[in-house]
């Protein structure tokens, strides 16, 4: 089979067969397209149509050696190893497929991810979190907003991008607890404390919009078109809010939404948890961080 063909043929399968989100489907194409772009331009390869069945180790050796030593990122530069395993655990995903499908092709047991440096967990102490939590003025509406988000962020363990996807409707501030679809579109519930529930109910009573987005925005340029998303508050936002507090309150390193999901966790286990069910608390579908594409939180 084509190269080319292959690959659409495996992004179909991954949207229609995995159910995977939109945004993991588009990544897939993306490093696998980059993939393509860079075999079709190898002097062994070039003029001709690839097959899948030519793609061997030294094809992939290679590829790993551009991404090391040539490849230059226009807008962040070179490429951390984490990233340059992002482009090969999509190309193992593909090679996967291709086996499933009866293609005799590379092994994907064959490509190795490259050694990265562990990365340093950052979580609050208790103290900690009361002071960041504590920090925005509620008596504004924008301060009530941020309050909420802290208070949820650290009473779910939510990701931001899970956070700022929530509507109002979805939120159960009766019984404290909702669905979330989290990364691989999996369904967990989530639980509020009660100071949690107190902050977003307080918010949603200051709002007088009639916007769907639980927390949605209050500064920056006016959108040109007034709807629900256009005013639906971003992930990037959220981070520069905390940076924000967490200068205000005196917290002296840097932190960001996953310093409260990791705070989350922690206290936890501290109050007794099993760490089998914080990873279910938190969205993970197994112990340590998985190897698919956008898992490693």
């Amino acid at each position: 089979m084509e190269l080319k063909e292959a690959m659409l043929r495996f992004l179909e399968y991954c949207e229609l067969d995995k159910n995977l989100s939109p945004k993991t489907v588009k990544m897939y194409g993306y490093y696998l397209n980059f993939f393509f772009d860079w075999v079709i331009k190898q002097p062994s390869f070039k003029g001709k149509e690839v097959q899948v069945t030519q793609l061997d180790d030294e094809t992939v050796r290679e590829f790993r050696l551009y991404l090391s030593r040539n490849y230059i990122n226009p807008y962040k530069g070179e490429l951390k190893r984490q990233t340059q395993n992002y482009f090969l655990v999509a190309l193992r995903s593909f090679l996967r497929f291709l086996v499933k499908k009866k293609h005799k092709v590379l092994s994907p047991e064959e490509i190795d991810l490259g050694k990265t440096e562990e990365r340093q967990i950052t979580f609050l102490k208790e103290d900690e979190i009361r002071k960041l939590i504590d920090g925005p003025d509620d008596t504004e509406i924008m301060g009530a907003r941020d309050k909420a988000i802290l208070e949820l962020l650290f009473s779910t363990g939510l990701r931001v991008s899970e956070l700022v996807s929530l509507n109002r409707d979805q939120v159960n501030l009766k019984d404290g607890e909702f669905s979330v679809r989290g990364k691989g579109r999996k369904l967990r519930v989530v639980f509020l404390t009660e100071s949690a529930k107190r902050a977003v109910s307080y918010y949603i009573r200051m709002r007088e919009d009639a916007y769907k987005p639980l927390f949605i925005r209050y500064s920056g340029p006016k959108p040109k078109q007034e709807t629900d998303e256009a005013y639906r508050l971003t992930p990037r936002s959220v981070e520069r809010m905390i940076e924000k507090y967490r200068k205000e309150v005196g917290i002296t390193f840097a932190i960001g939404p996953h310093a409260l999901r990791h705070s989350f966790a922690t206290d936890l286990l501290k109050h007794g948890a099993d760490l089998r069910s914080v990873q279910e608390m938190l969205g993970h579908k197994k112990s340590g961080y998985n190897t698919d594409l956008y898992t490693c939180d």
